[in-house]
């Protein structure tokens, strides 16, 4: 075996996609010192997006003084890669791990477009911007105020809206949009499909984890439907109905709306980003994986992306996971030749996290030796 290619998620709350990748390495060549391995660990969009496309592409992490979900200064960084593409977490200025208390009422975005603007500013030819763990119901507003659009009340005063107060827009205007990041492509990682309001919106769905209770709910639901009336009437943007409008606290909505962005699947992102199909050339396998593989897995997940174009280039994927669950088989559907748990012992998670390193090298290994036997038969 001469290359190998390694594309996995994080296994989440156990190791970070560059750690399964660091762990594969070792199991490689242990079995095959002489093969190739082209590392690029993915993210999904959330915590870690980051730091997934630095390891995988280069580039460097720009710190920036910005606005927290909370209104106070911080220091948030957003990644600069090689090819001028920024690739921006909303967490990293709105999320919750950051937030001071939780209340969607109160909470802005306004500090990730302070990190867009920063990035625009720096001569940033695209921006990825990494939806997921935000602590705002703003419907991007915030971001947006940043980035120069206007909101006005019904006294025509100007005001930057947060969730509570999104009713109370009377009037937007996006005509002072930052020219430079109106001109800038910019595609949205975002891997749910709710829609920006009702029983499955961003309020009703996603709202509880952030501190609404029902009568929040309720008020921040009707919120980010008059949001969107006026954002249809005043911009031309239809996104109530929009899969992935109600993802980050309607942020999916907001970038659409505001800046005419493409909302994308986030694997389809990364292997766009990474350059994957050019990084396949030559390849003998792939390795992908993630915490769990399940029925779920096949809609919009790392294996069922990575083995979709793997697979157009005739490249067999292994799939090492945590745990195999319900539905697991229609992955193979997509591409994907064979999946591995790496749970080796029969103990809770809560003991076999503590060991899923050697774990997973173990699974690696195992695999590597039987492929490194059947080449050796073959050649008898």
């Amino acid at each position: 075996m001469k290359k190998i290619v390694l594309a996995p998620d994080s296994f989440k709350g156990t190791m970070t996609s560059a750690e399964v990748c660091g762990e594969l390495v070792a199991a490689i060549h242990g079995v095959y010192p002489e093969a190739e391995v082209v590392s690029l660990p993915v993210a999904d969009g959330g915590e870690g997006s980051v730091e997934a496309f630095l390891a995988a592409v280069g580039g460097e992490r720009v710190q920036v003084d910005c606005t927290g979900p909370n209104g106070r200064r911080l220091s948030a960084g957003y990644g600069f890669l090689p090819d001028r593409t920024a690739v921006v977490e909303m967490a990293a200025a709105a999320g919750l791990p950051i937030a001071d208390t939780k209340d969607p009422e109160r909470t802005t975005t306004y500090g990730v477009g302070e990190l867009m603007r920063h990035a625009a500013d720096r001569g940033a030819g695209k921006i990825v911007m990494c939806l997921g763990g935000s602590a705002t119901n703003d419907g991007g507003c915030g971001a947006a105020a940043a980035c120069g659009v206007r909101f006005y009340d019904g006294q025509g005063r100007v005001f930057t809206p947060v969730g509570g107060t999104l009713g109370d827009i009377a009037r937007i205007d996006a005509s002072l949009l930052d020219r430079t990041l109106a001109n800038l492509p910019i595609i949205t990682m975002c891997d749910i499909d709710n829609p920006l309001c009702g029983n499955m919106g961003a309020a009703a769905v996603f709202g509880p984890q952030k501190g609404a209770d029902e009568a929040m709910i309720s008020r921040l639901d009707a919120g980010l439907a008059h949001l969107a009336e006026v954002l249809e009437r005043d911009c031309g943007a239809a996104v109530r109905d929009l899969p992935g409008a109600g993802a980050a606290g309607g942020m999916g909505a907001g970038m659409a709306a505001f800046f005419k962005s493409r909302l994308q699947m986030g694997i389809e992102t990364v292997l766009d980003t990474v350059g994957f199909e050019k990084k396949l050339t030559g390849a003998d396998m792939v390795f992908t994986g993630e915490g769990r593989l399940d029925g779920q897995s096949r809609q919009g997940k790392v294996a069922a992306g990575v083995a979709r174009r793997a697979g157009m280039r005739g490249v067999p994927v292994i799939a090492i996971v945590g745990d195999v669950g319900e539905g697991a088989e229609t992955i193979y559907e997509l591409g994907v030749t064979a999946v591995f748990s790496i749970n080796r012992v029969a103990v809770p998670y809560e003991q076999a996290r503590l060991r899923s390193r050697r774990d997973l090298r173990a699974t690696a290994e195992d695999i590597l030796r039987l492929c490194r036997s059947l080449e050796i038969q073959k050649k008898l």
